[in-house]
């Protein structure tokens, strides 16, 4: 039996695996850090609740990520402290982050995150660890239907040039 038969939790994290599942739990303690103050700054309970649903995810993504970097004798990285609440009336206007401002940073964000789960998917040669984030694909590609129905009722969706008229085919 080879190196790599068997169960998958025995066997090792190539460089590639290592390198990008610590790079998912750096960024998911990133995104909690942001997140949270973007809650700070949002106006919109539909936009906080993602924003909460968002956080979520992150935190889940950071600590099965550094269980497994755990697991292979790989030190996570630190925590970040957690941000403390503020007053929307407390920030002033011209340092506030607008609803429409935040819901577009988090759309990119999670379009972001769907190509890096990908990249990792296709990298790995663990089959836990490609199903891992297999498993974070789905839930922030449900993630971002939810924002990007958000950012079309509230209005704030920014669209490219859409082709209005189709150009006429010609027939042979």
């Amino acid at each position: 039996m080879g190196i790599l038969s068997g169960n998958p939790k025995d066997e090792p994290m190539h460089y590639g695996e290592i390198y990008s599942v610590w790079q998912s739990s750096m960024m998911a303690r990133d995104v909690v850090s942001l997140y949270q103050a973007f809650l700070n700054h949002a106006g919109d309970k539909d936009l906080k609740k993602i924003l909460d649903d968002l956080i979520d995810q992150a935190e889940l993504e950071m600590k099965e990520c550094d269980t497994l970097l755990t697991a292979n004798g790989i030190a996570p990285a630190p925590v970040l402290p957690k941000r403390p609440e503020v007053k929307l009336e407390d920030i002033p206007a011209g340092a506030r982050f607008t609803d429409p401002e935040i819901a577009a940073h988090i759309a990119a964000d999670v379009a972001t995150g769907l190509v890096v789960c990908s990249q990792v998917m296709g990298q790995s040669i663990r089959v836990d660890i490609g199903a891992l984030f297999a498993k974070y694909h789905v839930a922030k590609a449900a993630l971002g239907v939810r924002i990007l129905n958000l950012t079309k009722e509230k209005g704030w969706l920014i669209p490219p040039p859409l082709q209005i008229k189709r150009p006429e085919t010609v027939k042979a």
